[in-house]
């Protein structure tokens, strides 16, 4: 890619979270780079660029610095859904995380905040290699580590640019809370595969479970109006980052 200058760089796992900012953005071009999909355009008259990385974060490493590559941001927002690990956090809130750390690592990168203003305490994000799926388990990562949220994405984004001397925030959704306990099957459909593999996962979680079906399609609902939560985010954070 030729390398173009751009204010925000935008990286996500997955197209339903990036589907309600697209639609905010203003003269959007697509291309692919490294075989991920860019895209780059303008919001509230700021240069942005984002792509989709794809789920995990060895995928999330790359599409960082592809992006950084292609398109030299100022700024690096990791976004997306993330887990619920503190019950007072409901389902559907809007959380920038001060901080992120791995479950292994007791080390934490800090999350840069938007504007000037007065320091606001904000929660650490906890990056794993799988979904926090049932209530045991985001209890146990709660008490853990002090995690408030759980993905699988911003640390390698964050790690990225500190290399690069890039600054870092963190934007996410509270797609399903502490207290909400997510499909035994979902950690096989978001994986990286083939339109035909993961065909074939649905409709073995549907012969299965065929009560799944109902599951799903609330869980897509739900993702429909997470995506437009955090798109307006987004554009608020954009327009407040100083760069």
């Amino acid at each position: 890619m030729t390398a173009r200058r751009t204010a925000v760089g935008i990286v996500y796992a997955l197209p339903i979270e990036a589907e309600a900012f697209a639609r905010l953005v203003d003269e959007p071009v697509e291309f692919k780079g490294g075989g991920i999909p860019f895209h780059e355009g303008t919001v509230r008259g700021r240069p942005v660029a984002w792509c989709i990385g794809g789920v995990g974060q060895e995928r999330a490493a790359r599409a960082t610095e592809l992006l950084l590559d292609g398109h030299r941001p100022r700024r690096i927002i990791s976004a997306g859904f993330a887990g619920g690990l503190d019950e007072t956090i409901a389902r559907g809130s809007l959380v920038e995380p001060g901080a992120v750390r791995r479950e292994a690592d007791p080390v934490a990168l800090p999350l840069a905040a938007a504007g000037r203003g007065p320091a606001q305490p904000r929660p650490l994000i906890l990056t794993l290699d799988r979904i926090a799926r049932t209530l045991a388990e985001k209890a146990a990562l709660a008490t853990a580590t002090g995690a408030a949220l759980v993905d699988m994405e911003t640390f390698a984004v964050a790690e990225v640019a500190a290399k690069a001397g890039i600054p870092c925030h963190g934007l996410r959704v509270v797609s399903d809370a502490a207290t909400d306990e997510l499909p035994a099957d979902l950690g096989r459909l978001v994986q990286p595969q083939s339109a035909a593999r993961r065909a074939g996962a649905v409709l073995g979680m549907l012969g299965r479970r065929p009560r799944a079906v109902a599951d799903l399609w609330r869980l897509w609902e739900r993702a429909v109006v997470d995506g437009r939560t955090l798109a307006a985010g987004l554009a608020r954070l954009i327009e407040a980052i100083d760069c």
